[in-house]
């Protein structure tokens, strides 16, 4: 073989090796990165791993509200309608949180009952739902109002 071929050949094979070491960086990176979504209902049938970082979403139950005295510690229970769990949240509490209102936790599962939360997502205002709250809602059976311009879905009371 001619030095020029075997160069070549070597450089392709370098950059081939170079080229595959970063993609599996890469998805090694987003597999560890990646939060997946779930219902409160699908965290206590064990659909939902433990001690990993996920999302959870629903609905505060009214009156479920607990706030330490001093420190900024809250629990709080959230539902799909079909299974109630607790929150748990070391930090300031978004201004649109309340009773009633959808949420998104992240955070780590400690049990099949309880989150711990780094970090408590509300919804913006009275209209917008997640998408994936809405729809953890409308597959355990909770009416949903309609959004501006889709006639489609039918009114129901506030939720």
């Amino acid at each position: 073989m001619k030095a020029h071929r075997r160069n070549k050949l070597i450089a392709i094979i370098s950059g081939l090796a170079l080229l595959s070491g970063a993609v599996a960086l890469i998805l090694y990176a987003l597999t560890e990165n990646i939060n997946h979504f779930y219902a409160p209902t699908e965290v206590k049938e064990g659909n939902a791993p433990l001690n990993k970082t996920i999302r959870v979403g629903g609905l505060v139950v009214p009156g479920s509200i607990e706030r330490s005295g001093e420190r900024l510690y809250v629990e709080f229970k959230i539902t799909d309608n079909q299974s109630q769990m607790i929150i748990s949240y070391d930090n300031i509490l978004p201004d649109m949180f309340k009773e009633g209102q959808g949420v998104i936790a992240e955070g780590q599962l400690v049990d099949q009952n309880k989150l711990v939360a780094t970090k408590v997502l509300a919804k913006h205002d009275e209209t917008y739902m997640p998408p994936e709250v809405e729809a953890s809602l409308q597959k355990y059976g909770h009416p949903m109002q309609p959004r501006d311009g889709d006639e489609s879905k039918q009114p129901s009371d506030k939720y």
